[in-house]
Formats: C-alpha cells, sequence, structure tokens
C-alpha cells in the first residue's frame, strides 16, 4: 500500500461515523475512510451485488424486498450505521427538560428513573 496521501474534503457525517468506527476497531480516521473506500470499490466490482439497486433503497426509490440476501444486508448495514450516527446525536433529555416534560430513563445500573416534568417558563 502506498503512503502517499491526498487531501479531501467529506461531508461531517460521514467523517463523524469514521472517526466512532475507527476508535471501536482500534484504527485512525484515515486508515477507516480507507477501509471503507476498498470495500465500496469492491462492492461496485461485484457481479452479485447491484450497487444502483442498494442505492435505490435507500433513496427510497426502490423495494427493500426485491434485493437478494446479500444486498439487503449491505441496506441494513448502511440503516444501522445512520442509525448509530443520529442516536449519537440525540439529546432528548435536554430537549424535553427545555419543553417541561416528565421522561424516563435507565441509570447507570439499569434502574429506571422518573424525571418530573418542569414547569413551563
Amino acid at each position: 500500500m502506498s503512503n502517499v496521501t491526498t487531501p479531501i474534503r467529506l461531508d461531517a457525517e460521514i467523517t463523524s461515523s469514521a472517526r466512532e468506527t475507527a476508535r471501536q476497531m482500534s484504527r485512525s480516521v484515515a486508515e477507516q475512510l480507507s477501509h471503507w473506500a476498498r470495500i465500496g470499490r469492491e462492492l461496485e466490482r461485484s457481479p452479485e451485488i447491484s450497487v444502483r439497486h442498494i442505492e435505490g433503497v435507500l433513496n427510497g426509490k426502490r423495494s427493500y424486498d426485491a434485493l437478494s440476501v446479500k444486498e439487503q444486508a449491505l441496506v441494513r448495514a448502511s440503516w444501522s450505521a445512520r442509525l448509530d450516527t443520529l442516536s449519537s446525536t440525540l439529546r432528548l433529555d435536554t430537549e424535553y427538560k427545555k419543553a417541561g416534560y416528565q421522561y424516563a430513563e435507565l441509570d447507570a445500573n439499569g434502574n429506571v428513573v422518573t424525571r418530573p416534568a418542569r414547569a413551563r417558563k
């Protein structure tokens, strides 16, 4: 593998996801992005998988059920990555506190704790 690097611009969602995955996989962010790029390259070359069909499902223009088992697995992996990224940015406790809603959450020991509603200003 070459050590030559080329700077590129990536959107925040992909870099955030790469940063989180890289940490879990003991890779640098650059290594994680290179890994994903190689996987993507091989997927596009694969005769068993249609990237166009997968993109159609991810864009809401094709049926998930029409995909092959391998293609469905790739779609599920993409959905899982998107959910991980989105859920890491959710702060419903803050939103509920601001809105004055009562809510429940798990404490560090896994016990349900009910947070009382606060008076709205």
